[in-house]
């Protein structure tokens, strides 16, 4: 691992920081020599955190951080776990401008594969969806892997896990933005899934160090990331107390494209009611998307109707390894 690497995960092992004062850190040094020389005073004074601790009482000791970054990066070797820092120039440019990006991403798969396509879509939903959300969420992102287009989601079950299946089977590399470290697949239901996704060329990307487990402040947390990795976000179902609608809300707050499926009534879409009453265009098929982004569908009706029959095979025969 280069310096910037071994630096990086010093960086996010120092506790007690906020995620823009990490920024500010991997922004400001690109050596980690320069950077262990520091006082413990000295890297709060950097982070501009000095007025928030008292300084007298150190929060980390850099010895043991710098030793907890070298079981890290040994353990990213032996599970193929790469890292990119914001300072460098392959880290997503969207991501790049939200309020508080993750200083570090750490990932499995084919990252420069993945944010080179057309566009990146954020597709999420409710973990218990009804059958005809998931065969209108299956046929969606099918279309658009066919279409170049990459799926990002959180992996959840229900919509996220259809969202990258149909991504995967569309020839989509799609990216799955995880609520614990990428060596650690939760739900454990969808680690098949992720296999999968590395197989078919997609990502596994998380902004937690490796053999971190999930936890429940986590998932939030990740949604800013699945909502300012894309242009636009996508809700296929959701009621009104979920966990999709706090993506949606990332997706204002960052300025992107808000946009709900034509939903099922009842209390599993009263969500994507409400968003639309407020305003979110209602998308009925990926046509709608990619006529959106000037980008010419090119699937037939008859392959239209392929996808619709697969997806029902798939609620028959495979629903119970997604929900």
């Amino acid at each position: 691992m280069t310096q910037r690497g071994n630096l990086d995960l010093i960086i996010a092992r120092l506790p007690a920081l906020k995620k823009r004062q990490r920024v500010r850190l991997c922004q400001k040094f690109s050596r980690e020599e320069d950077f262990l020389c520091l006082s413990y005073r000295d890297i709060l004074c950097e982070t501009g955190a000095q007025a928030e601790f008292d300084v007298g009482i150190p929060l980390w000791n850099i010895d043991e951080v710098r030793r907890q970054a070298e079981r890290d990066r040994q353990l990213m070797e032996a599970r193929n776990i790469q890292i990119v820092s914001i300072s460098e120039e392959q880290y997503p440019p969207l991501l790049r401008e939200i309020y508080d990006p993750p200083a570090v991403l750490f990932y499995r798969g084919d990252f420069t594969g993945a944010f080179c396509a057309k566009k990146m879509l954020a597709v999420v939903g409710t973990r218990k969806p009804s059958s005809e959300a998931l065969e209108l969420c299956y046929c969606i992102t099918l279309e658009l892997g066919q279409a170049g287009i990459s799926v990002v989601s959180g992996m959840a079950l229900g919509i996220d896990a259809m969202a990258h299946r149909g991504n995967c089977d569309g020839g989509g590399a799609t990216i799955a933005v995880l609520g614990s470290a990428a060596d650690m697949i939760y739900p454990s239901a969808n680690r098949q899934l992720a296999q999968r996704i590395l197989e078919r060329g997609g990502v596994l990307l998380s902004e937690y160090p490796p053999g971190t487990p999930p936890q429940r402040w986590h998932f939030p947390e990740r949604n800013r990331i699945i909502s300012g990795l894309c242009s636009a976000t996508l809700v296929v179902e959701a009621p009104r107390k979920s966990g999709a609608l706090i993506t949606a809300d990332f997706a204002l707050e960052h300025d992107r494209d808000l946009w709900v499926a034509a939903g099922v009534e009842g209390p599993l879409g009263d969500g994507c009611l409400a968003l639309a009453d407020d305003g979110a265009k209602i998308v009925h098929s990926a046509e709608d998307v990619l006529l959106e982004w000037g980008i010419p569908p090119r699937k037939s009706t008859a392959q239209l109707s392929l996808a619709a029959n697969l997806a029902r095979e798939l609620e028959l025969d495979d629903l119970s390894s997604l929900l």
